[in-house]
């Protein structure tokens, strides 16, 4: 592997909305953690004293007119580069001196190394007991899916390279841009590595804005899309064949009665059967070319993948 020059820039990335209470001490947490990094607060139409706070406690305030999480961070991956990024929220949540361990993991090669808090105190610490029913549901079933192991999908406290930054379209407008992100790391087969961190809940005064029944469904609907996408052999053949085996079953109860009777009595069923038969194999059809659609584009992601990373190393020679 080549050597990474001696100072690396590195870029802790900021998301906020409201945070006025726990921005100040967060700000200087990853101050204090990484003296040489940029601390870069992204104030999300705020209505308190958020962007004004960070400013004091030295971090570089921008404004992201488009509201959620998600257009923040496609602002923040746009306009910021540097050797390693660190992303957190504003809620105090997440503990700074994890930041050193998860640069060094970067530096060491990977892609995104994520902030573990289910292996660690997130249970304990979040009150919210449908979030932890959440978090279970979703982990289990993009594991099974991707045939992978992450154990915290959602979090927000990640560490990513610059050529992830530079090639991850962010199509989340708000939470759910997390769940995406494991989603487009598995999908492409990058290089993982998850941190057990020390979570701890908001602390009196911060409020969650967090709508847990409406977050909760647009994450489903993100993982709904994206197997869509990303697996669609899996997505339409399995549908296809469950639709086919269904007019399959209806054609032979028909062809029994005839094969008995010598009649057709229930031609509606007749018609409906092999048209379902039909809709199955077009499924099915459909999933082996989606699927060479979907391999093509992950070949064409490790081709651009690789000239960012080259013409990022030729820039910082």
């Amino acid at each position: 592997m080549e050597e990474q020059r001696a100072t690396p820039r590195i870029a802790v990335l900021l998301p906020c909305y409201n945070e006025e209470v726990t921005i100040g001490k967060v700000v200087r947490d990853f101050k204090t953690a990484l003296p040489d990094a940029s601390v870069y607060v992204y104030d999300n139409n705020s209505t308190d004293r958020t962007a004004e706070i960070a400013t004091d406690a030295g971090a570089i305030v921008k404004q992201e007119p488009r509201q959620g999480k998600g257009n923040v961070i496609r602002a923040m991956f746009e306009d910021i580069d540097a050797d390693v990024y660190i992303m957190a929220d504003g809620d105090d949540t997440y503990p700074a001196d994890a930041a050193p361990s998860m640069v060094a993991k970067i530096l060491e090669g990977y892609d995104m190394v994520i902030g573990d808090r289910l292996s660690s105190t997130y249970f304990q610490e979040n009150k919210r007991p449908f979030h932890n029913f959440g978090n279970r549901l979703v982990r289990g079933s993009i594991n099974v899916l991707f045939g992978s192991h992450v154990t915290d999908i959602m979090t927000g406290y990640r560490a990513f390279s610059f050529a992830f930054v530079k090639t991850y379209p962010v199509l989340s407008r708000g939470f759910e841009v997390e769940t995406e992100m494991t989603i487009h790391s598995l999908n492409n087969n990058l290089r993982l590595y998850e941190m057990p961190i020390q979570y701890r809940d908001r602390p009196e005064g911060s409020v969650s804005k967090l709508d847990t029944v409406g977050d909760g469904i647009k994450v489903l609907s993100t993982i709904f899309r994206m197997i869509r996408e990303y697996k669609p052999l899996p997505f339409f053949g399995g549908l296809g064949i469950i639709i086919a085996v269904i007019g399959f079953a209806l054609t032979l109860s028909v062809t029994f009665e005839f094969w008995n009777t010598g009649m057709v009595a229930r031609f509606p069923t007749l018609i409906g059967a092999v048209m379902l038969v039909i809709a199955g194999l077009l499924f099915v059809v459909s999933g082996i070319i989606l699927d060479v659609i979907a391999k093509n584009n992950r070949k064409t992601f490790i081709i651009e993948s690789n000239k960012i990373t080259l013409l990022w190393r030729n820039l910082t020679k």
